[in-house]
């Protein structure tokens, strides 16, 4: 016995079958599509700076910080523009006063600004990469800071205007304590 008699039904099958299994994943988000990176810090972006892994790093053993401590700020500034730098002329936070080094730093066309030093890296060679700018934010504080909150920054870039982050505490590899 024939199960489709005609050419035509045969078709019309194959088309429904097919239909019907592509169907199944139609409107399925992948598993990776919304995986953020594996890194302690905050994530941001304004203009063309694309700012990664922004993060207070304070060794906390007590309750908090106290007024008058310095801790480091860190992060990634990246520079998505291909023909333009920019250059980070601040950093403000209701917890205390933000000092740069050098006071504005400049991210090259299609490099990046590494403020403080990444966890994990030869520090000679981020200095032999031609396109990487390095820096140092420290923050002395004016409230107390504790572990497993979120602090507010707002950075100012020349070109891409700027952008407020909520910025965690994080221990790190070494944290000294100021």
């Amino acid at each position: 016995m024939n199960l489709f008699p005609t050419r035509a039904s045969g078709f019309v099958a194959c088309v429904l079958i097919a239909a019907t299994l592509t169907g199944c994943g139609a409107g399925q988000q992948s598993q990776t599509a919304t995986q953020e990176p594996a890194v302690n810090g905050a994530s941001s972006a304004v203009g063309q700076v694309a700012l990664r892994d922004v993060r207070i790093r304070a060794q906390i053993t007590g309750a908090a910080l106290k007024p008058g401590d310095s801790v480091a700020l860190l992060f990634i500034a990246a520079n998505q523009s291909q023909t333009d730098s920019d250059k980070l002329v601040g950093i403000t936070s209701d917890i205390g006063s933000v000092t740069l080094t050098p006071a504005s730093p400049e991210i090259p066309a299609a490099g990046s600004l590494i403020v403080g030093k990444p966890e994990g890296v030869d520090a000679a060679a981020l200095q032999s990469l031609a396109s990487v700018v390095q820096a140092t934010a420290t923050v002395t504080l004016s409230k107390p800071i504790a572990n497993a909150l979120t602090y507010d920054f707002v950075f100012k870039f020349a070109r891409g205007g700027q952008v407020t982050v909520a910025v965690p505490v994080t221990a790190g590899d070494a944290a000294p304590r100021s």
